[in-house]
């Protein structure tokens, strides 16, 4: 595995270390797999995957699967394994539910920094529930080297869409993450929620819980899905409950202290 040293941020590090607590998988109202001695594989920029040993998984719910070709985008990409072409893919099947694709395993060694023989690992949204310890986790595996925390502020935070400003306070909490720019929540009493209209759209983080979308309506147009808020947000984020936050990277300006900000370059960036 590559070593870590000061110049290497965590993030970047390809590792394979034992996941150090109980982990189990449900699909169709059984348990597929459940062990206590799960491998947590982390490479650079994509979500961990938990690595099952054979012997913990029932295998015979499985049967071997055709290795996908051509490119691959998206969410299929985001949970596809190391490498597609050396992958034995698994269809899972518990009564009349199937899902195709849903495990991979290898037989032989990837490379020398990454032996995978004898562990299966499953596609984490095919799959019904996943718990740690007895706790469910929803999204992905958690990361040992990731970290949010949730600091009450004082900035003056001001953030102007289509010229207008759309969000003014003096009492934001700010939600700092591992590899992502500072996020500043906000009291809705601070927002122009009349230019809010909720969406259908929703995303889950394992660290924060269950995130729900507004577009922005301006006089420069419609910005889709630009504010989200956590309303039932899990407990070690509680203090970001129904507080809004907005792409810095797409609004027109943010300003901090009055002081202009420069836009983030990440992901959800223009």
């Amino acid at each position: 595995m590559t070593q870590a040293n000061h110049q290497t941020k965590p993030e970047d590090l390809l590792t394979f270390t034992p996941a150090n607590r109980r982990i189990r998988l449900q699909f169709g109202g059984q348990t597929i797999a459940d062990s206590t001695a799960v491998m947590l594989l982390r490479e650079p920029r994509r979500a961990p995957t938990y690595y099952f040993p054979q012997a913990d998984v029932r295998m015979e719910l499985l049967a071997k699967g055709s290795t996908p070709t051509g490119s691959v985008s998206g969410e299929a990409f985001y949970w596809s394994p190391p490498s597609r072409s050396k992958a034995q893919f698994w269809a899972l099947t518990v009564d009349q539910k199937t899902a195709e694709e849903a495990a991979w395993s290898y037989a032989d060694i990837l490379s020398n920094d990454l032996d995978l023989r004898g562990y299966v690992a499953f596609n984490w949204p095919k799959m019904d529930h996943w718990l740690e310890e007895e706790e469910e986790v929803f999204g992905h595996p958690r990361d040992p080297y990731h970290r949010v925390d949730v600091l009450q502020s004082s900035h003056h935070i001001k953030i102007v869409i289509g010229g207008q400003v759309v969000a003014e306070t003096k009492r934001p909490r700010l939600l700092l993450e591992t590899s992502l720019p500072p996020r500043y929540y906000i009291p809705q009493e601070d927002i122009r929620m009349d230019l809010l209209t909720p969406t259908e759209s929703h995303t889950i983080c394992p660290y924060k819980g269950t995130a729900s979308y507004w577009s922005l309506t301006s006089e420069s147009g419609v910005e889709e899905d630009i504010v989200w808020s956590y309303l039932n947000p899990l407990i070690d984020c509680s203090k970001i409950e129904n507080l809004l936050s907005f792409y810095d990277e797409r609004v027109e300006a943010v300003y901090v202290d009055g002081i202009l900000q420069e836009k983030p370059k990440t992901m959800w960036s223009k």
